[in-house]
């Protein structure tokens, strides 16, 4: 039921009174207002209006189940009616956080074998650098401590996985990076491939960017090199061929470390349960959350080798202990709910049922190649995005300032679809794993509706 007019601007009044909004135009809020969602069923949401759209973005890239799955409402209930609230500091444990850490290694890639739980994929990626240091410590190699992640990537907003991320929007103003970082180039075949160049070849040449970034940084220095699968807020940028296998091919070489951050790809997502599984990723570690609860608690963790655990180990005994942690890491409840979204995923079948709905989704994705404002489609299971150009022979883009990506967003919203506008003018799609056929249709004709929409807005 829409909320009465009358306590409607009274929530926007408020929100815009008392509130500080994430990655929003703070000025801007005030004369807009907010957006406010009330209510969730499937992959639909209503807002204050009572209008009801298809969540096209599961969210953040996390609500993979969508939005009335009673079963993880009911494990949440019965694990705050038994035990509300204990830590995993100084040998405490309970059994939630205990059966999770099972789950996850046993459906982790083969070279991973422990979990250490925190509350967000953020959290994650501070810790695993944490650990990256700790570990280089312990082994005798203090000197190394210096990262490389990619231009375009999104690791996260922390201080430290803030600096890993390679997006202007996320670090200026705030004086990022403050670690010690290089950023190597984007595999973006779409717009950084020479003219006539192969995919192969591209990745080729992004290896060798990324050695001699490793020799000119001193590769007794590096520590670890850090990357999406698939890169998500980056504009869904799908890695070339044999790209994975020739960077990995480079760190091994030069004894850096992998992670893996599978914050949004794993779960599934890309048609695997994990997206290094679809690129033949071996990850020393690995970083997740969003779809670990498919986002009905928040929940993290960062999952590692047992050689990097056994450094751990060594350090935290001659030091008296690993002297760090979380005051809800682990939390019984969210631990709880993240257990029975694991057998749900389990039940379910979820990669399978990804790859027969990856089907419809790539083919209706692939046919707005047609369309006059698309340039690029990019599509892996069931996260895909398009390209917005201005000029589709010469890849020419719109004007920054023009905001055409947002533009088909807003367009899209009112045509019942929510999606997200990402830098280059990229529009993104990620519905929840639970989406049908039917409405994977639903979601692409309202996309087609709002392109149609901006090309006579544009034109």
């Amino acid at each position: 039921m829409a909320t009465p007019a009358s306590q409607m601007d009274s929530l926007a009044d408020k929100d815009k009174r008392y509130s500080l909004h994430p990655y929003t135009n703070l000025n801007a809020h005030q004369n807009n207002g907010p957006i406010i969602i009330e209510e969730g069923d499937g992959v639909y949401v209503r807002d204050e209006a009572g209008n009801r759209m298809i969540e096209g973005m599961s969210g953040l890239w996390c609500a993979g189940l969508g939005f009335s799955q009673q079963r993880l409402v009911d494990a949440a209930c019965r694990q705050m009616q038994k035990m509300p609230y204990t830590h995993l500091f100084t040998h405490r444990a309970n059994v939630p956080s205990i059966e999770l850490a099972e789950r996850l290694i046993n459906i982790a890639p083969e070279s991973i074998s422990r979990a250490y739980f925190v509350n967000s994929g953020s959290e994650a990626v501070d810790s695993a650098i944490k650990m990256v240091w700790y570990y280089n410590n312990a082994i005798g190699k203090p000197e190394k401590k210096k990262f490389i992640a990619r231009k375009r990537a999104y690791h996260g907003i922390t201080v430290a996985s803030g600096s890993l991320t390679g997006l202007p929007y996320v670090q200026d103003g705030f004086d990022l990076p403050r670690i010690d970082v290089i950023h190597t180039e984007t595999p973006h075949y779409y717009r950084g491939a020479n003219p006539g160049e192969s995919e192969e070849d591209f990745a080729t040449r992004l290896a060798d960017t990324l050695e001699q970034d490793i020799i000119a940084a001193g590769p007794e220095t590096v520590a670890a090199y850090i990357a999406e699968p698939v890169m998500g807020a980056g504009g869904v940028l799908v890695p070339p061929a044999t790209y994975f296998e020739k960077v990995q091919a480079v760190l091994k070489k030069y004894d850096i470390l992998f992670i893996a951050d599978e914050v949004i790809c794993g779960f599934g997502r890309t048609g695997n349960m994990w997206g290094s599984e679809t690129y033949n990723i071996k990850p020393d570690m690995m970083t997740i959350a969003k779809q670990l609860s498919a986002a009905y608690l928040p929940i993290g963790a960062v999952l590692l080798s047992e050689e990097i655990y056994q450094g751990l180990a060594k350090l935290s005994d001659e030091l008296g202990m690993f002297g760090t942690g979380n005051t809800y890491g682990g939390h019984p409840v969210a631990a709880a709910v993240a257990v029975e979204t694991l057998k749900i995923y389990e039940e379910m079948d979820l990669v399978k049922v990804v790859r027969e709905r990856s089907t419809r989704f790539a083919e209706r994705i692939e046919a707005l190649q047609n369309h006059a404002l698309v340039g690029e489609c990019r599509q892996v299971g069931l996260i895909g995005a398009i390209e917005l150009v201005r000029d589709k022979a010469s890849k020419e883009q719109f004007p920054v300032g023009d905001k055409v990506a947002f533009q088909v967003a807003n367009a899209a919203r009112q045509h019942g679809v929510i999606l997200r506008a990402t830098p280059g003018d990229g529009v993104a799609f990620c519905p929840p794993m639970i989406i049908t056929d039917d409405q994977i249709d639903e979601m692409f004709d309202g996309v087609q509706a709002a392109l149609d929409d901006i090309r006579n807005h544009v034109s």
